[in-house]
């Protein structure tokens, strides 16, 4: 049955990959693949499609996006840029984590306690953005906009209150990456990484004592029914989600369409990255999380803010330096960013 299907998603892929030379012979009217891998009920599908709406709308209709949510082309995010490479589909939503195995460098963009102020974030942004076109671009893939995803607040979410790093030594966290478990490790902090989908179980049968997490979000996957104290640690360092799409694709496409493409996708990075920090929003999605019986305790201090940001950074370093020269050539650019900002 398996075999059955693999055979399956490699003839859909191979069908998509003809359609796709016929319609760019055409050269009049072309419909782009787009991969993504995100559930239509994010917020960022309605950025894909609000992309695609504007692209047909620019180009006066010659080049239209149609959007293939939650994966439904069968194709795995760790496989993108090789499938891209290839032509194998036309355009993507590119996330640079994800990609660890052909392109390491990329995650060490950006990590997690980079920032401490939210406002910090739109002041890298384009230094961020332009790494991120650079590296994409060694797997000739054009970037071509994106969703700014918005400065959450992150926090720790535990059974018992906790609110300073001693309190956590002899708790087990929940986090969702290897340079986050490398971080509280240097903190003398037990971390595992646990998917979101796990993550409910595992604070329920006691697998984990506290969960690292977008607290702003938490209640979307119903955190006050597991724990009952939330106490603030720092803004989301949030990579972007990129639209890419292929040398190939792009070099079907005439003058009108391609600058369609891009006005369309520049203009969804601009509207993003404008409602990507929002103090009153996050204020009023703590008060929400408040009136569903989570009990706000004192946020971390500044000195454990000070004592994370300094082992997130030991970490981060240490997973540039082995992803080789570009990814900690990345890591010292983005750094020194930071650093010029402060």
């Amino acid at each position: 049955m398996n075999n059955l299907k693999s055979k399956k998603i490699v003839f859909g892929i191979s069908l998509l990959g003809s359609l796709a030379t016929i319609q760019h012979v055409q050269a009049d009217n072309i419909t782009l693949t787009f991969h993504s891998g995100l559930a239509q009920s994010r917020p960022e599908a309605a950025q894909i499609d609000r992309f695609a709406q504007l692209v047909k709308e620019k180009s006066e209709g010659e080049l239209e996006v149609e959007v293939y949510h939650a994966g439904a082309l069968g194709l795995k995010e760790a496989d993108m840029l090789r499938i891209l490479q290839q032509g194998m589909v036309d355009m993507a939503l590119l996330y640079g984590d994800y990609y660890t195995r052909d392109a390491p460098a990329l995650a060490s963009v950006y990590a997690q306690g980079a920032i401490t102020e939210s406002s910090q974030h739109n002041e890298i942004l384009s230094v961020i953005r332009e790494l991120y076109d650079e590296g994409f671009a060694n797997w000739d893939i054009q970037i071509v906009g994106g969703v700014v995803a918005p400065i959450f607040d992150v926090g720790l979410h535990c059974k018992e209150p906790v609110h300073t790093l001693e309190e956590l030594q002899d708790k087990k966290v929940r986090v969702w990456s290897r340079h986050l478990v490398d971080t509280f490790d240097l903190l003398g902090i037990s971390a595992q990484v646990i998917p979101q989908n796990d993550m409910y179980m595992a604070l329920q049968t006691g697998v984990v004592d506290c969960a690292y997490y977008l607290s702003t979000v938490a209640p979307t996957v119903s955190l006050q029914e597991v724990t009952e104290y939330e106490a603030y640690l720092h803004p989301w360092a949030a990579s972007p989600w990129l639209f890419g799409i292929s040398e190939k694709a792009l070099s079907g496409l005439n003058d009108n369409q391609r600058q369609a493409l891009e006005e369309a996708g520049q203009e969804i990075w601009e509207a993003t990255s404008e409602s990507a920090v929002d103090p009153e929003r996050e204020a009023q999605a703590r008060q929400e999380r408040e009136a569903l019986g989570i009990t706000m305790l004192p946020a971390f201090s500044d000195e454990d803010l000070d004592t994370f940001v300094t082992a997130a950074w030991s970490a981060w370093q240490t997973m540039a330096e082995e992803s080789g020269e570009e990814g900690e050539r990345y890591y010292n650019t983005v750094t020194q960013a930071l650093s010029d900002n402060q």
